[in-house]
C-alpha cells in the first residue's frame, strides 16, 4: 500500500520509556465508585436508578437519551448509595450528576451472550453495541454506534483501525495491541460486519515494532480474517498522526476538506481501544464498564498502564502507583497535547481517560510569552494548513467572526503551534476561548431565536383567543338578537290571541 503523509506535524519527545514495557495489571476494586452519567459527548444519559437501590456489574444506571447518546452501567455489584451532582475530569471541574456506589466484598462473572455476534445482521450488531454504552475510546467519546450506522448509510468500503497513539506519555494502546489483539482483531471483524465494509486497515506508528509485528502475524492468519480483509500498516512517528483528518490523509492519500466528513470518503475511523470495547461487549457480554489507562509522568514512583473501573477517583490511580499528597506539579488527563489540566484527584475516570499524567517540577517549566517575531514556524507545523498567529491576534480583539473566517473551526487544537513557538505565546489556549465564545454565542443565538418563536407563537395565540372571543360574542350577539326577535313574535301571537272576537250585526237584526 502507498501511503501519503499530511502537511506540517512536528516530532515532540516521545517520553513513553517509563511505561511502554510494562504489561497491563487491573487495579483492585476501589470500595466506592462515583460514575458520570455524562461520559460522552452529546445528551447525558438519565439515571435508572435511586439512592438505595442494589445494582449488578453491567446494569443500567443511565439510560440514552435522543439519537447523540449512551447508556452507563455499574462497573461493579453493590449499592447505589446517593445521585449527585459531582465534578467531572474537566480543568474547571464541572459538576455532572453521577452515581455514587458502594461496592460489595464479592462480584459476579460476566455472563456471554446465548447468541453468536457473527450471526447478527448490521442493524443488529450496531443496536447492541449502542446498548452496551460503547463510545469513541482515543477521547472524543462520539458514540460509536451513531458513528457506525451513519457510515452504514453512507455504504462506506474502508474501516481505518486508529493505533498511532502519537501523544507523549501514552502507551495503553500500544500495550493493547502487544497483549489482547487476538481480541481486538475479533471486534474489527465484528465492525466490518456491522459496516458491510470491504476492508480493515490497522495504522501503528513505526516506532511500536512489538505491536505491529504482533498484528502482522495474527493479520496473516486466516484464523482471524479473510486473507487481506484487514491489514495493518505502518506510518511514521510524526504527532498530530494520531488525529482522524491526518491519520486519513497518511493511508488514504485523500484530504478531508473543510466541513465534510470522512464517510464522503467512503471511510471511517476508530480507535483500537474501541475494536477492543466491541469485543469483550458482543463476546464476552461485558459493556463498557472498565478501560485501559496509563499513568505516568516524572512525579509518579511506579508508572503502570492499569486496567480501570469507570467512575474510580484519580487520587486511586496515583496512590497504587505510589504517588501521595498531591506531590506534584501538574495533574493532567489524557496526553500533554492535547488533553487538560485537572484542579486536583479527587475525580473519576471516564470513558475518554486514556492517560492520568503527573508531571514534575523539571516537566512543567515554562517561559513568560513574549511579542511575535513573525518566524511563521506556527504556520509552518500546522496540519491543518491555518494562520495560528492571525486567529489568535483576532481572538485577542474579541473578533471572533474574523477568526472562524481564518478557519478556527478546522482547529483541531493539537498544540502543534504553541509547541514550537519560540515567544512561546499561549495559541491553543486563545482557540480553545475563541471556540467557547463562538459555541456560547451560538448558543445565545439559539436562545434569541426560540425566544422570538415563543413570542411569535404566543402573539398568534393571543391573536386565535381574541377572534375566539370576538366570534363568540358576535355568536352571543346573534344568539340574543334572535331570542329577542322569537320573543317579540310570540309576544304578538299571545296579543293577538287575547283580543275579543267582534261578528258584524245585520240591519234585520238591528231592527232597521
Amino acid at each position: 500500500m502507498k501511503l501519503s503523509s499530511f502537511r506540517g506535524g512536528i516530532h515532540p519527545s516521545g517520553r513513553k520509556e517509563r511505561t511502554q514495557d510494562l504489561a497491563i495489571i487491573s487495579l483492585p476494586m476501589p470500595a466506592r465508585l462515583y460514575v458520570p452519567l455524562q461520559q460522552h459527548i452529546g445528551e447525558p444519559a438519565v439515571a435508572r436508578v435511586v439512592a438505595g437501590d442494589p445494582v449488578v456489574r453491567g446494569q443500567v444506571l443511565g439510560g440514552s437519551v435522543g439519537r447523540i447518546s449512551a447508556p452507563v452501567h455499574a462497573p461493579a455489584d453493590g449499592t447505589v448509595v446517593e445521585i449527585i451532582e459531582f465534578a467531572s475530569p474537566h480543568p474547571a471541574a464541572l459538576p455532572v450528576t453521577t452515581a455514587v456506589i458502594e461496592v460489595s466484598a464479592t462480584q459476579s462473572p460476566w455472563v456471554a451472550p446465548l447468541e453468536d455476534p457473527f450471526s447478527l445482521s448490521g442493524a443488529e450488531l450496531a443496536h447492541q453495541i449502542q446498548q452496551a454504552g460503547i463510545v469513541g475510546m482515543g477521547g472524543a467519546t462520539f458514540p460509536s454506534a451513531v458513528k457506525l450506522q451513519l457510515a452504514r448509510q453512507h455504504r462506506v468500503h474502508t474501516l481505518i483501525i486508529n493505533g498511532g497513539e502519537c501523544e507523549p506519555y501514552l502507551t495503553c494502546d500500544d500495550r493493547l495491541m502487544r497483549e489482547r489483539a487476538e481480541q481486538m482483531l475479533l471486534g474489527v471483524e465484528l465492525m466490518l460486519r456491522c459496516l458491510g465494509a470491504e476492508q480493515a486497515i490497522i495504522v501503528v506508528e513505526d516506532n511500536k515494532a512489538a505491536a505491529l509485528a504482533n498484528l502482522r502475524a495474527l493479520c496473516s492468519d486466516s484464523h482471524y480474517s479473510e486473507p487481506e480483509r484487514i491489514k495493518t500498516v505502518s506510518v511514521p512517528s510524526r504527532y498530530p498522526q494520531g488525529s482522524q483528518k491526518q491519520m486519513i490523509q497518511s493511508v488514504t492519500g485523500k484530504e478531508v476538506p473543510a466541513g465534510t466528513h470522512a464517510t464522503d470518503l467512503g471511510v471511517v475511523m476508530h480507535n483500537v481501544a474501541t475494536a477492543y470495547a466491541v469485543y469483550e461487549a458482543l463476546v464476552v457480554g461485558k459493556p463498557l464498564v472498565s478501560r485501559i489507562v496509563t499513568v505516568g509522568g516524572g512525579a509518579v514512583p511506579r508508572p503502570a498502564n492499569l486496567e480501570v473501573p469507570l467512575g474510580t477517583l484519580v487520587a486511586e490511580l496515583l496512590r497504587y502507583c505510589g504517588l501521595e499528597d498531591d506531590n506534584y506539579e501538574r495533574l493532567l488527563v489524557g496526553g500533554p497535547m492535547m488533553g487538560q489540566w485537572l484542579p486536583h484527584a479527587q475525580l473519576p475516570i471516564i470513558k475518554g481517560s486514556s492517560g492520568i499524567i503527573a508531571l514534575s517540577e523539571a516537566e512543567t517549566q515554562m517561559d513568560l510569552p513574549s511579542p511575535c517575531i513573525r518566524c511563521a514556524r506556527c504556520v509552518s507545523v500546522c496540519p491543518a494548513g491555518l494562520l495560528p498567529l492571525e486567529m489568535a491576534k483576532r481572538i485577542r480583539k474579541e473578533d471572533f467572526s474574523a477568526a472562524q473566517a481564518l478557519g478556527l473551526s478546522d482547529c483541531i487544537a493539537c498544540g502543534s503551534c504553541a509547541y514550537v513557538c519560540p515567544s512561546k505565546i499561549p495559541l491553543v489556549q486563545y482557540f480553545h476561548y475563541g471556540k467557547g465564545e463562538l459555541q456560547v454565542r451560538k448558543q445565545q443565538e439559539k436562545k434569541l431565536d426560540r425566544t422570538a418563536d415563543l413570542a411569535s407563537s404566543k402573539a398568534l395565540r393571543v391573536e386565535a383567543i381574541e377572534r375566539q372571543k370576538a366570534e363568540a360574542a358576535a355568536l352571543r350577539k346573534a344568539q340574543m338578537a334572535a331570542k329577542k326577535a322569537a320573543e317579540a313574535a310570540a309576544q304578538e301571537l299571545l296579543l293577538s290571541q287575547s283580543k275579543p272576537e267582534i261578528t258584524p250585526v245585520s240591519s234585520e237584526e238591528r231592527g232597521d
